[in-house]
């Protein structure tokens, strides 16, 4: 399928170096290759050759790995192999109403808007409008912002429109403090979780979530370590994406 006009895509280049553009007509910038006739994408499609400058690159329409990896940073991302198991074991899905808190850089975000489009929503209690504004910029380019709402609050006691809710996240230092406020938002049999750094604040979300006759309540902490693989060998990466954070996962009861 061709690319669309503003649609957000990507060049490789042999080493595998990506350099991010947005199709328009005219004349586009590119960084670190210079201003290039946006008219030569028209007509292209995932993973066809173009030659700038005298080199040959790929272009590709990103997926959602790739908009994460490519954020804009500033506050501390949930890196992907966090959100894929969130979105696992929360079961979202197309349709579903989330509720994220904390906004970040937008990287979970931007994983919660693929899976929900397009007939779901994602709306995000901030609280800084510096986080909120960062966030809005990264999604801007998944071109999937208007499955997407969000507002200026302390989880600890704003009550976020647009309820209730099939799935909470909370991205935050005490997520056990803010469930008393949010819970009242999740539908029974909704999912809940909590990503947090350290393993006392994992302990305090736990106590809190089995309090709340939470069903199920279990923690995980992902590791994920890639291979180097050659002619003649393959070894285990010396590079390991160890500790990021911990995962809090529980269900919401109904009436007994």
């Amino acid at each position: 399928m061709a690319f669309e006009e503003n649609e957000t895509v990507y060049l490789e280049d042999g080493g595998g170096k990506r350099y991010w553009l947005k199709v328009i007509p005219g004349m586009v910038k590119i960084g670190s290759l210079g201003t290039v006739d946006g008219s030569r994408f028209s007509g292209l499609g995932d993973g066809d050759a173009v030659n700038i400058a005298g080199r040959e690159y790929r272009v590709f329409r990103p997926g959602v790995l790739e908009l994460m990896q490519s954020l804009e940073r500033g506050a501390q991302v949930i890196t992907p192999k966090d959100a894929a198991t969130i979105l696992m074991h929360c079961d979202v899905k197309s349709g579903d109403r989330v509720l994220e808190v904390g906004a970040g850089s937008g990287g979970l975000t931007t994983a919660l808007l693929h899976a929900v489009a397009p007939s779901g929503h994602v709306h995000t209690l901030e609280l800084k409008q510096e986080n909120a504004s960062r966030a809005g910029k990264n999604v801007s380019r998944t071109g999937l912002d208007r499955y997407w709402s969000f507002e200026i609050g302390d989880a600890r006691e704003a009550e976020p429109s647009g309820g209730p809710y099939d799935v909470l996240t909370m991205d935050m230092p005490d997520p056990w403090i803010a469930l008393d406020n949010l819970d009242k938002h999740v539908r029974s049999g909704g999912r809940v979780c909590a990503y947090v750094p350290n393993m006392n604040q994992a302990e305090s979300a736990v106590i809190a979530m089995r309090e709340k006759r939470y069903s199920g309540v279990y923690a995980l902490e992902n590791l994920q370590r890639g291979l180097e693989v050659h002619p003649g060998g393959v070894r285990p990466s010396f590079d390991m994406l160890g500790h990021t954070g911990y995962l809090i996962f529980g269900r919401k009861t109904g009436k007994s």
